[in-house]
């Protein structure tokens, strides 16, 4: 099983002294010559401070991302489950999670970074930015990204798909995946999608998994354990899963 998330715009300082980007120590070597390409693109962005923050769409307040992407090759670093945060990852809470949840996220909790391609959970990485969306010199991140990692997720078993849309355009997930919609029904029982609010759920029903430890095979294993450990998790289409909240 492998469960998939979105990266998040905002990452954390720090890490682990007299540490350095290894693109040798992320998971899914294969990725190592798309990461390569990728890196290459963002550092002539160093160039010119204003093509930079206009590529990266980044505000007048936002020139500290484009230090960090300078510092990308030498900067400390941690494990990726520990350096995004936001709505997502403040409600997995990583760093809070058990010793034995880690272990299990180290084996199947993955993230969809659009520098780095798949990383794992404990991979590390430095800070940075990059969106789905920006635009570097010579690299078009969709068909850099798009058949590689869709190569390495096909080889999964069984892949939970928690990526907003943008990022599985980057990289569609096979079709033994189950891609999750978080949603909220009215009065009428009538379900309509959520934007925001949807982070926050996907965050806290990742963090239940890794701590329940089970690898499920399948969407039917999956939907029978949420049951029981509190979520309303349902097949709504081929390949589609729906996680109500309130």
């Amino acid at each position: 099983m492998l469960i998939l998330l979105p990266p998040s715009e905002t990452k954390r300082d720090g890490g682990a002294p007299d540490t350095a980007l290894d693109l040798a120590a992320l998971r899914f070597p294969a990725l190592t010559e798309p990461r390569t390409a990728v890196l290459d693109a963002l550092g002539l962005l160093d160039e010119d401070p204003q093509v930079a923050a206009r590529a990266l769409k980044l505000g007048p307040t936002q020139s500290h991302e484009l230090e960090r992407n300078r510092a990308i090759n030498r900067s400390p670093q941690l494990p990726a489950m520990d350096r995004y945060t936001g709505v997502l990852f403040d409600a997995l809470d990583a760093q809070s999670l058990s010793v034995g949840a880690r272990e299990f996220a180290g084996r199947h909790l993955v993230v969809h970074s659009a520098l780095f391609g798949l990383v794992g959970a404990l991979d590390p990485i430095p800070a940075y930015r990059l969106s789905h969306d920006s635009r570097l010199p010579g690299v078009s991140l969709q068909r850099t990204w798009r058949d590689a990692i869709a190569a390495e997720l096909a080889r999964e078993t069984f892949v939970l798909d928690l990526r907003s849309e943008s990022y599985v355009d980057l990289g569609p997930a096979p079709s033994q995946a189950a891609y999750v919609r978080v949603v909220s029904a009215d009065g009428d029982g009538r379900r309509r999608a959520l934007n925001h609010f949807n982070k926050k759920s996907k965050g806290l029903f990742t963090r239940a998994l890794l701590e329940a430890g089970i690898e499920h095979s399948d969407a039917a294993s999956l939907t029978a354990w949420a049951a029981g450990a509190g979520f309303d998790l349902t097949v709504a289409d081929v390949g589609e899963l729906e996680l109500l909240v309130a």
